[in-house]
C-alpha cells in the first residue's frame, strides 16, 4: 500500500450531538472549519506533499475539509479528486439517530451490534467488512502517495487493511483535526 496521510473531516453538528451521519451529507460547523484549517497548517512542511494525489469523499464535509485544508497549505483548493469509495459506511434508517435512540427503539438490534460491531449491518445499511471491501480496492489502486480526507468509519477501515486489530478499531476514536499517516503497515496520529 501507498504512504497515506489520512484527515476526518472537521466536526459537524451532527458529531457534537452524536447522531450517525452515515450518507447523510451535513456541513461543517465554525470549529470544524478551524479544524480543516489547522491541519491543513499542520500538513504544509510534510516533504513532497504537494506531490501526493489528493483524494476526498464526495459528501459535503468531507469536500469542504479537502478544500479549507489545501487552502491552508498553499495549494490549490480545488486541486483534488473525490471518490464515492471514501463515503462514509451507510447507516441506514439508523441515520440521525444516537446509539441511545437506537438502542431504545431496537434493543435487540443494539445488543447484535455489540456482539460484533465489524460485521453488523445495520438496517439497510453496511458493515465494516463491506466497507472494507470498496476502500480496499480504491487503496489497492493507488500507485503513489495520498491524502485522503474522509470519515470514521473509513478510516477504521484502512486502519484494519494495513493489518490493525479489527476487535478493537470499531471503539477507536478516529480524532478530527488531526491527521493519521499510514505507511509500512503502522500508523501515528500528525
Amino acid at each position: 500500500m501507498a504512504p497515506l496521510i489520512f484527515v476526518r473531516h472537521g466536526e459537524t453538528d451532527w458529531n457534537v450531538a452524536g447522531r450517525l451521519q452515515g450518507r447523510t451529507d451535513t456541513p461543517l460547523n465554525p470549529k470544524g472549519r478551524d479544524q480543516a484549517d489547522s491541519v491543513g497548517r499542520a500538513l504544509r512542511d510534510v516533504p513532497d506533499i504537494s506531490d501526493r494525489v489528493f483524494l476526498a469523499s464526495p459528501l459535503t464535509r468531507a469536500v469542504d475539509t479537502m478544500r479549507r485544508m489545501r487552502a491552508a497549505m498553499g495549494l490549490d483548493p480545488d486541486g483534488f479528486s473525490t471518490d464515492e469509495r471514501l463515503a462514509e459506511m451507510s447507516f441506514g434508517r439508523w441515520e440521525g439517530l444516537t446509539f441511545r435512540e437506537i438502542g431504545e427503539r431496537e434493543p435487540a438490534a443494539m445488543k447484535a451490534r455489540e456482539a460484533d460491531k465489524w460485521s453488523h449491518v445495520p438496517p439497510d445499511g453496511e458493515s465494516y467488512v463491506q466497507v472494507c471491501e470498496r476502500v480496499g480496492a480504491l487503496l489497492g489502486g493507488l500507485d503513489r502517495p495520498a491524502v485522503l480526507v474522509s470519515h470514521g468509519g473509513v478510516a477504521r477501515a484502512v486502519l484494519a487493511l494495513c493489518g490493525a486489530d479489527r476487535t478493537k478499531l470499531a471503539d477507536i476514536r478516529i480524532q478530527q483535526g488531526r491527521a493519521l499517516a499510514i505507511e509500512d503497515g503502522r500508523w501515528r496520529w500528525i
